[in-house]
């Protein structure tokens, strides 16, 4: 029974807060401290600002609306003005700076965790989703954005101002200050309340939100097969019951909120209403003043103490980020210590050039754990020499190929390049060395010509015409409105399989490399085209060492050795007749694809 996508894979979220992880994001900040300390400068004359500015009215009050100055109050209003006009520029070079450090870090972090997928075995990209690779590099970064930014950014400016606000009501009232502050412990309690159950709310948002995400990936990808067998309607009908559960967790974590915020505002009606209460108590009128200095008092008290109030809002906002950047956090971290690669050696051997003698010393592999897939593989392949396999599927024949290209390593044996084992030279230089063309083409966005030469500048457009001529690929690339130039849409959509496929050959030629490796390189390409590639291998192979995985036994009949694959180990060697000659699975193979042929050691 296929399982359902919540299943495949759950949220987890760790600790609300994990000081070790905290840390470890504050690392990507660090080569950008100096902006860090520009915006805590900032942050910290904002406070000031922001407290003088709330203490203003009571100089307005106290001093001119009280004695009825108004001239002294117009100048009161621009200096209040000119202080707002302060606030907005050092909030403007606040946030600048904390959005420009974030930004960079966030760079940063995509470039290593890029660099770091682009050196993991293939293993790791074979057990590990796409998509989930993509929702580390992309959203999950994007996640830290709200811790870098807003997340500890707004926390130290609303310490900051709540300190400075503090302080400056102490001063001028120490028991009405305590009064304010009286409302707190029921904040808090309230606060503390939300944030355990919204936690579990948003785990059930964020189980969803990957349940969706999945069931469209796998449904996108698999499209055709959804339509071909006449699914959309089963398809639609379960990612609909996915998405009322999705909206179902929402709704369950906006009750939340919707409790949160009114009880908040509650309570700092409240908290004004003692401050009136107890300020009209206990605030002294001298008895030559018209009131007006417990009328400032008040409005200040009253005006702090929505301030006091507004980051305890603000609550819900932070936790979500802090609780998003901590389980974004620890998958991102969870990539970045992946460890699983092929290993580099500590002295690595690069020798400027490669004759191309390869040699399989008994070598056994296995993908999962005494599973092998290659049992006791002996062979070499001498400079210049056309070395084919054929073999049933599942045989063994494109694991070779990976074997000598390091994209796995074996478990027993050697492979020698040249005498030296592949192990001991430095990854780059061994695969620049191999041209590889695969059965399953991949092309990338862009042009035609692009796609021939990928990153080797070098490669000029002279060297990528003669290599599609070659192939014959000029013949479809020339019909084709802007040619070399004509663009190649996302996995080579717009191209047919055999366009692709000779594309492929066209990129490896271009390399002119000192080793050819052919995985099913025909097996997509029509008759005609096939006898045309064939002809120009006779040229192109001349002097180069060449690797070919066929099913086709006509491409490797003139192979100066062919070895044949039977559960992982090599069954039969020789040349096409004297294989042939020997009447076994090679000529069973061959009697499959030539049944009008009875062939009795003559090549047919």
């Amino acid at each position: 029974m296929r399982r359902k996508p919540h299943e495949l894979e759950d949220e987890t979220l760790g600790r609300i807060y994990d000081g070790a992880l905290v840390r470890r994001l504050l690392g990507y900040l660090n080569p950008y401290r100096r902006l860090a300390y520009w915006a805590l400068a900032l942050q910290i004359a904002l406070a000031l600002f922001d407290t003088g500015v709330t203490y203003l009215p009571k100089i307005m009050i106290d001093t001119y609306i009280g004695s009825g100055n108004l001239s002294g109050l117009l100048m009161a209003v621009i200096v209040y003005i000119a202080a707002l006009l302060v606030i907005f520029i050092l909030e403007y070079g606040q946030f600048y700076l904390v959005n420009l450090m974030s930004q960079r870090a966030m760079r940063d972090l995509r470039n290593e965790l890029f660099v770091h997928l682009e050196t993991r075995s293939l293993s790791f990209f074979n057990r590990t989703p796409v998509g989930r690779i993509l929702t580390r590099i992309t959203s999950d970064i994007e996640a830290l954005d709200g811790l870098f930014s807003n997340g500890v950014v707004n926390i130290i400016a609303d310490l900051l101002r709540v300190v400075a606000l503090a302080g400056m009501l102490m001063w001028l009232d120490f028991k009405l200050a305590f009064v304010t502050f009286a409302v707190l412990p029921l904040v808090a309690l309230v606060s503390m309340r939300f944030k355990f159950k919204v936690r579990i709310a948003y785990r059930q948002v964020r189980r969803w939100i990957s349940t969706l995400n999945g069931y469209i990936q796998e449904h996108i990808t698999g499209m055709s097969t959804v339509q071909a067998f006449t699914g959309e309607s089963k398809s639609a009908s379960e990612y609909r019951e996915y998405n009322q559960n999705h909206t179902n967790a929402h709704i369950a974590s906006m009750r939340n909120y919707a409790v949160f915020y009114p009880t908040v505002d509650f309570l700092g009606v409240a908290g004004v209403a003692a401050i009136l209460w107890f300020g009209a108590r206990w605030l002294h009128i001298p008895e030559d003043s018209n009131g007006s200095e417990i009328i400032g008092t008040l409005f200040v008290f009253v005006l702090a103490s929505q301030k006091f109030f507004q980051p305890i809002r603000d609550l819900a906002d932070k936790f979500n980020i802090l609780q998003a950047a901590m389980a974004a956090s620890e998958r991102i971290f969870a990539l970045l210590d992946t460890q699983e690669k092929i290993p580099e050696p500590e002295n690595p051997h690069a020798p400027k050039q490669f004759e191309g003698r390869v040699e399989f010393e008994d070598v056994w592999f296995a993908y999962k754990e005494e599973e092998w897939v290659l049992k006791g593989i002996s062979f070499t392949a001498k400079p210049g020499q056309r070395v084919a396999f054929v073999g049933a599927t599942g045989a063994g024949k494109s694991t070779i190929i990976n074997l000598l290209l390091r994209f796995y390593d074996p478990q027993k044996g050697r492979i020698l390049l040249d005498g030296v084992d592949i192990r001991e030279m430095d990854l780059s230089t061994l695969r620049g060395h191999i041209g590889l063309v695969l059965q399953d083409v991949f092309l990338f966005s862009g042009d035609i010509a692009s796609n021939v030469r990928l990153d080797k500048e070098e490669i000029d457009d002279e060297a990528i015409r003669r290599a599609c001529k070659l192939v014959c690929a000029d013949r479809f690339i020339e019909r084709m409105p802007n040619g070399y130039s004509e663009e190649v849409k996302e996995r080579g959509a717009t191209l047919s399989v055999g366009q692709r496929q000779l594309l492929s050959f066209a990129r490896a030629l271009a390399y002119n490399p000192s080793l050819l490796v052919l995985d099913e390189a025909t097996s997509s390409i029509d008759t005609e085209t096939e006898a045309l590639i064939v002809e120009a291998l006779e040229h192109l192979m001349e002097g180069r060492t060449s690797l070919v995985v066929a099913h086709r036994l006509s491409t490797i009949q003139h192979a100066d050795q062919i070895l044949v694959l039977h559960q992982g180990q090599i069954a039969e060697r020789g040349t096409h007749q004297e294989l042939l000659s020997k009447g076994g699975i090679y000529f069973r193979l061959y009697q499959l694809q030539y049944k009008e042929q009875v062939p009795t050691g003559t090549e047919g």
